[in-house]
């Protein structure tokens, strides 16, 4: 008795093990009211399940009673009958409860695959049209990327249960002597050759219905030509010979299905196995030998030609499944030197240039306003715009999260981790086009609690992207708000989110997933006590939104008293027509994927891709809201209707939340990729494959990994467009060089222009420096190489290069690096130099950014000739002004002149001037360039000779 209640006991535990992760589930679901999603799986995968594996175990199972009905009355005798008799006399007794016990496992691993098709059912059942058809079939890509995967799926669940059925008849026709290896006359039974030859017909006619389907999958087929490994859709043999191929051989099986279906009729396996042998040589000579015949004799000798017609399907279907069928290519030759009227349009675009490196700063955020042990910031900091229209300026931005890692030692124990150190407290921001004369940020948001100009916001942090346990708040549970010198603050929770604890039961099952037993008898957890859990955005949102792939960097953003994380969701397909497929793990890794979090579906191949939804989770309450974001995209409308009321309408996006909305950079990456070859719309120049581009390497990280997109604001050399805006930018290298191919930016703010991708593509021979040149120039000089040895300080000192940032800026290509410096002992870097390169010869590297712009600007022309060097004093004045080529000797930055100084000085404040109010910075700069034209006019009076200034003192 002792025995049977343990065993008793153990199974009900197992039992209850089982459950608990259930029922946490559908609570979970149900605190962040989005249990329909939780519903919606659960019946889909249960009726699969059902339907699927009912359907297997029947099939089997009759098959194996009709095999066991069939057999001989009497088995002739043989040593192998004799042998065969021990074991059917062993199994008459449980002949029902074999029969019944092999169905149910069958059918049980049969539902249980079917379940995890759960997607493939809901978008067959739900799909929605793209209103676009294939070039070949003239069927809509609604077609290929939701119906044809499932008719697959159930076409290899109808072979499986063929193949298991005929396995287990074959057996069970062996065990009972209609099927004999030994002994005189026939080797099979008549029934044991109807039964089997009907199995075989069904094979056979499910082969003809796999021909008829891989029709359509040849426009999904994936290969490799001319250097894309995703190459997807018919080529020309593939449309001459395959597809044909493919018609012949559904006919021949159909006709050798009929064969073996005539069979138990003629009593002779003769026909079928003719006509089986007739496929099979059919398989090999249509499906294989004709094929190649037709690339050999046909393609091969005049490729170009016979592909053209399908590489311009494929090129046609590649941009337009990733969106980047609208980007903008126009020529564009930087030049050497600039002018003043040609940079005043780029006021704006200098004025923002970023100094502030978010992925080096990081450190000094943490020493300067970590404030406590326990907080803690992400390695990558973010980028946002704060200010009020055209005043709002490119900010860094990270959240205080609590760190349990930075709790001491003697007060790591439970109740404190669990249940005391809940929460991070307030947002950190500065600007990120300025330092202060330590080379540190100007913070607009510090101390703790925050303040500065985010304004007052619920700065409690609950969920957020270091936040990795559970807490258990609520109930008499007072937890630490923050210390003060003073002493602790106390705080009680009142969120509303997490999963009540008053149930012993519901306690009991969250024991068990946390194999936490403290959980189901401390004293602690009084009534009203809630765990929350699940608390990074990026699985918060997974978990009510199953269907996307989640942008690998979540951001933050204050708004409306509120602090929120903003994530983008993308929806995906592998069944677009023609357009090549992307591994997007492969694609969206850069030198900054391991301090920006996971990558972007590692595995997945893809074809498709849309920014369909913009996510929220709320920092404090942990709430949840999916908006739609591309109200155009079938398959967003598709899994709208699986889950329905889940996903917002774009119109209820608050006002305040919309200016914070950006380009997403995993989108980008994958984009840069596929242009990098699809920039090239002409199938001809596609196939020479002589003008690919690449994504250059990180010059800045030893990772040698490609370089990262980076948000700036920037304006782009087109007559359209009239001022700066926020983007996302990248520049792209030739394929096995490092001079420069193009620049590209896409429109990262949410209005008319936002996914208007602009790339400016660059004259292979303008020999343009590409980042690892640049950086190349960079530490080549030796005035530059000489500044850093004393950077180093003979070695304690440590340096380290921030982003490499790329502008198009006055007709030619600024290049800007913040240069940060980690002296021994010192806990972060501070910006201690700026590189900037104008050209490919105008190198300056000077303690601030308006000090380097300001000397690789000094040559900037007004419209008058420079001087010659043989009488610098007395300068030839021009009839007509011209822009003359750069001069041998350039003046130098420091020149003597008063007027010229006071422009550049004016021009320096109106930099500086327009991080407060960029209308009145744009003004001002406009001011100070008139004032250098007007001093280096041919009326103004000659400038002394320019006398070199010495180097700068680091």
């Amino acid at each position: 008795m002792l025995l049977l209640t343990v065993g008793v006991l153990a199974v009900l535990f197992l039992l209850f093990v089982m459950f608990a992760g259930f029922w946490t589930d559908w609570l979970w679901f149900k605190s962040v009211s989005y249990s329909s999603v939780f519903t919606t799986q659960l019946w889909t995968k249960v009726g699969l399940f059902a339907v699927v594996g009912l359907l297997m175990a029947l099939f089997v199972g009759t098959n194996i009673w009709l095999a066991h009905r069939l057999r001989p009355p009497l088995s002739a005798m043989s040593v192998e009958q004799q042998s065969l008799d021990r074991y059917r006399s062993g199994i008459a007794p449980f002949k029902r409860w074999a029969l019944i016990g092999v169905s149910l496992v069958v059918g049980l691993i049969a539902g249980a695959a079917a379940s995890g098709q759960w997607r493939t059912w809901l978008l067959f059942t739900n799909g929605t049209s793209f209103g676009v058809k294939d070039s070949q079939f003239n069927l809509d890509v609604s077609f290929y990327a939701f119906e044809l995967p499932f008719y697959e799926f159930m076409l290899g669940f109808a072979f499986s249960a063929v193949i298991v059925a005929l396995l287990a008849s074959v057996l069970v026709h062996y065990l009972y002597g209609g099927l004999r290896l030994q002994g005189p006359g026939r080797r099979a039974s008549v029934g044991a050759q109807g039964h089997l030859a009907v199995l075989l017909g069904v094979f056979v006619l499910l082969k003809a219905a796999a021909y008829w389907l891989d029709r359509y999958a040849l426009a999904v087929k994936t290969g490799s030509y001319k250097g894309v490994d995703g190459w997807t859709g018919l080529r020309y043999v593939d449309a001459n010979a395959f597809l044909p191929a493919k018609t012949i051989l559904f006919f021949v099986a159909v006709i050798c299905a009929v064969m073996f279906f005539l069979t138990p009729l003629r009593r002779t396996w003769v026909p079928a196995l003719i006509g089986f042998g007739l496929m099979a040589l059919s398989a090999v000579l249509i499906g294989g030998v004709y094929p190649a015949i037709v690339q050999q004799f046909q393609v091969k000798p005049n490729e170009q030609a016979k592909e053209t017609p399908y590489i311009q399907k494929n090129i046609d279907a590649t941009r337009q499944a990733y969106g980047i069928a609208d980007s903008q290519t126009q020529p564009y030759t930087p030049q050497a030197s600039t002018t003043a009227d040609a940079l005043k349009p780029d006021a704006q675009t200098i004025a923002d240039i970023r100094l502030l490196d978010p992925n080096v700063v990081s450190p000094t955020f943490q020493s300067i306003e970590q404030q406590r042990s326990y907080y803690a910031f992400p390695s990558t900091l973010d980028v946002d715009r704060y200010g009020n229209g055209a005043s709002a300026q490119d900010t860094v931005i990270g959240l205080r999260e609590l760190d349990l890692s930075g709790v001491q030692g003697d007060k790591r124990n439970w109740i404190n981790d669990h249940f005391k150190f809940t929460h991070g407290y307030g947002a950190v921001a500065a600007k990120g086009n300025q330092v202060n004369d330590k080379g540190q940020p100007v913070f607009t948001e510090s101390s703790l609690p925050a303040t500065g100009s985010l304004g007052d916001y619920q700065q409690r942090i609950y969920y957020g992207e270091k936040t990795g346990t559970y807490s258990i708040v609520g109930g008499s549970n007072q937890e630490i708000d923050y210390t003060t010198d003073s002493g602790d603050k106390l705080y009680q929770y009142t969120g509303g989110s997490g999963v009540s604890l008053n149930n012993p039961f519901t306690r009991a099952a969250y024991a068990v997933k946390f194999a936490e037993p403290q959980i189901l008898y401390a004293g602690a957890i009084t009534d009203g006590a809630k765990v929350i859990y699940d608390r990074t955005p990026k699985e918060r949102v997974e978990k009510v939104a199953p269907w996307l792939s989640i942008d690998a960097d979540p951001y933050p953003v204050v708004q409306d008293g509120k602090l929120v994380w903003v994530l983008d969701g993308y929806t995906t397909s592998d069944g677009y027509p023609f357009a090549s497929k992307t591994t997007l793990g492969a694609v969206t890794k850069d030198s900054l994927t391991n301090q920006r979090g996971e990558l972007l579906t590692a595995a997945n191949k893809v074809n498709y891709i849309r920014n369909s939804v913009k996510a929220t989770v709320d920092a404090y309450t942990g709430e949840v809201t999916l908006y739609q974001w591309d109200d155009a995209d079938p398959v967003l409308k598709t899994w709208m209707k699986a889950f329905p009321d889940t996903v917002k309408p774009r119109a209820d996006i608050p006002g305040t939340l919309m200016p914070h909305l950006r380009y997403p950079q995993d989108m980008f990456k994958v984009q840069r990729e596929l242009l990098g070859q699809y920039h090239v719309t002409d199938a001809g120049s596609f196939f020479n494959g002589t003008d690919i581009w690449q994504i250059p390497v990180d010059p800045t990280s030893d990772t040698k990994q490609v370089q990262p997109p980076y948000y700036l604001t920037v304006r782009m050399p087109d007559p359209a467009v009239t001022s700066a805006s926020f983007s996302l930018t990248t520049t792209f290298v030739p394929s096995g060089r490092e001079n420069l191919a193009a620049f590209m930016a896409v429109s990262a703010d949410p209005g008319p222009e936002y996914g208007k991708i602009r790339i400016l593509k660059v004259p292979g021979d303008s020999k343009t420096l590409g980042p690892n040149l640049v950086q190349s120039q960079f530490n080549s000089r030796p005035e530059v190489a000489n500044q850093l040895t004393l950077l180093k300080s003979g070695g304690d000192s440590q340096l380290e290069y921030g982003n490499l940032l790329t502008l198009p800026v006055g007709g030619g290509l600024l290049n800007v690096e913040p240069v940060y410096v980690k002296g021994r002992g010192a806990k972060y870097p501070v910006l201690q130099k700026v590189l900037a390169v104008y050209g490919n010869d105008n190198v300056a590297f000077e303690n601030t950014l308006e000090e380097a712009l300001k000397k690789v600007f000094a040559g900037v022309s007004t419209g008058t000739t420079t001087p010659p060097a043989t009488t610098p004093t007395t300068p030839t004045t021009p009839t007509t002004p011209t822009t003359p080529t750069s001069p041998a000797t350039p003046p130098a930055a420091g020149s003597n002149d008063p007027a010229v100084q006071k422009a550049l000085q004016d021009a320096q404040k109106a930099i500086t001037d327009s991080q407060e109010a960029l209308k009145a910075a744009q003004k001002a700069l406009q001011d100070a360039l008139n004032a250098q034209q007007k001093a280096a006019s041919p009326a103004a009076s000659p400038p002394p000779a320019a006398t070199p200034s010495p180097g700068a003192t680091p």
